[in-house]
C-alpha cells in the first residue's frame, strides 16, 4: 500500500511539474524564410534592424533528435534566421553555420546513410536540413564524431560538409567573424 501511495504521489508531482513548466507557444510563428519550422515571436518595443546589418553566427549541436523528430539544435539556426529577417535584416546578410558532433551527426544522414545504419522510420531532420542548405546554411560535421559513429562522407545529406573536428570548424568560423551560440 505504501508503495502504491508513493507511486501515485510521484505521478501527481510529475503532472503538476509539467503543467507548471508548459510554455505558451501561441504567439510564435514560422517564416518569413522557413515556413513550418524555426518558430519565433514578435517582441513589442524591440527596434528593428537596419537592412544592411550583417550577422555571422554558428551553432554547436551535439544532442540528437528525439524519437524521429527534427533536431532542435538545427531548428535553432532556422529560428535565428526567421526572427532576424522578420525584424529587418536582409536574408543575404545572415551567415549561419551549424557545427555538428556527437550522436547528432546521425541526424545528417541521407536516406541511403539512414538505411546503412539500420535506423528506424526516416530521418525527421532531413527535409528541414535540405531546406536550410538550399538557403545557404552550412552544416559542418566533426570528422572525429563521424568516425566514432561509423558515418562516412557519402552517407551524409548532399551539401553537408565534413571537417577534421568540431573544434577545427569552430576555430575556422571564428577566424571569419562568426560568433558562437552560447546555449
Amino acid at each position: 500500500m505504501m508503495t502504491l501511495r508513493i507511486a501515485l504521489m510521484s505521478v501527481a508531482a510529475a503532472l503538476l511539474a509539467s503543467a507548471a513548466t508548459a510554455q505558451d507557444m501561441s504567439a510564435f510563428e514560422t517564416g518569413p524564410v522557413f515556413e513550418g519550422f524555426g518558430p519565433h515571436a514578435a517582441i513589442t518595443g524591440v527596434e528593428t534592424f537596419a537592412p544592411d546589418t550583417e550577422l555571422s553566427h554558428s551553432f554547436d549541436v551535439a544532442d540528437p533528435a528525439k524519437d524521429g523528430a527534427r533536431n532542435r539544435g538545427f531548428e535553432s539556426a532556422a529560428r535565428f534566421i526567421n526572427m532576424h529577417v522578420a525584424n529587418g535584416v536582409a536574408e543575404e546578410n545572415i551567415h549561419t553555420a551549424v557545427v555538428v558532433h556527437g550522436k547528432a551527426v546521425l541526424d545528417l544522414l541521407s536516406a541511403k546513410g539512414w538505411e546503412a545504419h539500420e535506423r528506424e522510420s526516416e530521418n525527421g531532420s532531413a527535409a528541414m536540413v535540405r531546406a536550410m542548405l538550399d538557403h545557404g546554411v552550412r552544416f559542418i560535421v566533426c570528422g572525429q564524431s563521424a568516425t566514432a559513429q561509423g558515418v562516412s562522407a557519402d552517407q551524409l545529406i548532399e551539401g553537408v560538409e565534413i571537417d577534421l573536428s568540431a573544434m577545427t570548424a569552430h576555430a575556422k568560423l571564428q577566424q571569419r567573424g562568426y560568433t558562437v551560440n552560447p546555449f
